[in-house]
């Protein structure tokens, strides 16, 4: 029996507004991944309808390139005309769309990240932004670690050690130490994608239930029941995310993509918002505007700022000939907690 492959292409579309991380969503993907077959509804986890990213398949006759096929699609469904865009990975897994276990072709999805400026959607997809940390609630550090690890993540991965098979728990061990910051191992924020397989791998992800991985179980008696964390999405849509924001964390480092998500002219308040956003981190203040001067990612534009009740703030504007003078012109990220 031959068996299909369809391409399908996947955008992961960011942007910070008011100091938060926003992710925009669709409701409705309006075509089927399957030629041929009826339309595909977002699949539900328990008793509730879930969102997905903005997603369709490619049209090898009408896409010249994928990214153009992917735009099309996110202009259809959001409204959105993509600015800066970039491959992020291909997710292939079988089964990872469930029309194929009811005999539809094999679905490959080439995955983009996009950064914007949010501005209201529209389009046929019923898009709306959320936070994305209502989806990675244990990524956000920027009020202290977050109390969904200390209550539930850490327990939890304690029991997945325990009723392990003997040859197995060191390396559970590990696993746990350093993706999650155990047991004196420091938080790596880019490990945004490890972390997320952790959570789902030990049943504390909707999507895991869903896909019907059994919870570990407490050693001497029956699993006792787990909230799912975090807001489900739509088939592995999720993962995808998590890879997304892993990514985008790395970057902050060696590249200035921070200055696609603000303004023209922007203050060095704003700009330390942004970062800290995406990082999940609050960050050292002097140290980061002293990076950012120093190392000639802006330049003053002489003009300032008014706030009410504080002082005038000098408004500041990405400097682009950084591009050329430097190989890796990132921001870092100077955390404020010690590690």
């Amino acid at each position: 029996m031959r068996s299909q492959v369809v391409i399908g292409l996947n955008a992961v579309i960011m942007a910070v507004t008011t100091g938060a991380p926003r992710i925009l969503t669709v409701k409705r993907a309006g075509h089927s991944l399957a030629p041929g077959r009826k339309k595909s509804r977002m699949q539900d986890v328990g008793s509730e309808p879930v969102e997905a990213l903005p997603f369709g398949p490619l049209d090898a006759l009408a896409d010249r390139t994928l990214e153009l096929g992917l735009r099309r699609w996110v202009r259809e469904q959001t409204g959105v005309e993509l600015g800066y865009v970039e491959q992020l990975y291909t997710f292939g897994n079988r089964n990872r769309d469930p029309q194929e276990l009811e005999g539809g072709p094999r679905v490959i999805s080439v995955a983009y990240l996009a950064l914007v400026r949010e501005d209201k959607p529209s389009g046929t997809g019923e898009a709306l932004w959320r936070d994305c940390y209502q989806f990675l609630p244990w990524e956000d550090w920027r009020s202290g670690p977050p109390e969904v690890i200390r209550r539930t993540i850490s327990p939890a991965l304690e029991e997945w050690i325990a009723t392990g098979p003997a040859s197995l728990r060191q390396e559970r061990r590990e696993r746990c130490d350093i993706n999650f910051g155990l047991t004196g191992a420091p938080w790596v924020p880019e490990r945004v994608l490890d972390r997320y397989e952790l959570v789902y791998e030990i049943g504390l992800a909707a999507e895991a239930l869903r896909d019907g991985l059994r919870p570990c179980a407490p050693p001497g008696g029956e699993k006792t029941s787990q909230p799912a964390l975090g807001r489900p999405m739509a088939l592995d849509h999720r993962r995808i995310l998590a890879s997304a924001l892993g990514r985008l964390r790395g970057k902050l480092k060696y590249r200035p993509v921070v200055f696609e998500l603000l303004p023209p002219k922007f203050t060095l308040l704003q700009l330390q918002r942004v970062v800290e956003a995406l990082a999940g981190e609050r960050l050292h203040k002097p140290n980061l505007r002293r990076l950012v001067e120093r190392g000639g990612l802006v330049e003053g534009t002489g003009a300032l700022e008014s706030r009410t009740g504080g002082r005038p703030a000098e408004l500041f504007r990405f400097r682009r000939d950084v591009l050329r003078e430097r190989p890796a012109p990132g921001v870092g990220l100077q955390s404020h907690r010690r590690r």
